[in-house]
């Protein structure tokens, strides 16, 4: 979950080198996707940028409405060899044609936050998993509070 100015996130390439740095803290393989788009919320193209081949791949995103990005990017990791693909996703939207989308994807499960109410998603859709997030939430509030390092928590992960 990133804490971030949305004015200045495009800036930085902080998803990135979060993810690599998990991975190479867990010692497995990173990959990404390079989207291409001619207007906004449409992707004219993706490529995928890393081996996948007999992998379980994890997409990583902030949010997902639609989930069309993300059920392409899945069809894509299963086209490219990814023995198993699951979506992890802080922000579960899930607009629209979104669950049906989820359930028809090569996705075998999509683990959400609890940042948004997701009892009905759950109900409709048996790929839809949430996890709560409210100790940590509580815990950057208290240290906002304090004057303590945010950032701190998030770089001290415990593996």
């Amino acid at each position: 979950m990133d804490l971030h100015a949305s004015q200045i996130q495009g800036f930085f390439d902080v998803p990135v080198d979060k993810a690599t740095s998990i991975a190479d803290r867990l010692g497995v393989d990173f990959a990404l996707f390079h989207k291409e788009r001619k207007k906004a919320n449409e992707v004219s193209r993706m490529i995928l940028v890393g081996h996948v081949r007999d992998k379980v791949a994890i997409l990583v995103d902030d949010m997902a409405d639609t989930c069309g990005t993300l059920c392409l990017a899945a069809s894509h990791l299963s086209e490219a060899g990814a023995s198993r693909v699951f979506g992890l996703v802080t922000h579960g939207i899930l607009s629209g044609n979104a669950l049906k989308a989820v359930s028809e994807s090569t996705l075998e499960k999509l683990v959400v936050t609890n940042t948004l109410p997701q009892s009905q998603n759950v109900a409709e859709c048996s790929k839809i998993e949430v996890i709560d997030i409210g100790t940590v939430l509580a815990e950057v509030i208290r240290r906002s509070h304090n004057g303590e390092s945010v950032s701190k928590l998030f770089n001290e992960v415990p593996f």
